[in-house]
């Protein structure tokens, strides 16, 4: 029986906790320059995958 690969995207944009998994925001790459800073700050803060997602991301990652 082979190896389960995980899907290496999901494994550089996904970082999983002890209960959450933790993403990256996205609109953060280009045109910056419309953006006001404070949306721009809280575009840095951390997010996390919705639960209705989780086990879609799990599975990606060979997890569950």
């Amino acid at each position: 029986m082979p190896k389960m690969k995980s899907v290496k995207s999901a494994s550089k944009r996904f970082k999983v906790g002890k209960n959450k998994i933790k993403r990256g925001s996205a609109f953060r790459s280009h045109i910056l320059t419309k953006k006001p800073a404070k949306r721009m700050r809280d575009l840095r803060t951390a997010k996390f995958v919705h639960a209705t997602n989780e086990n879609r991301v799990l599975k990606m990652l060979c997890m569950k």
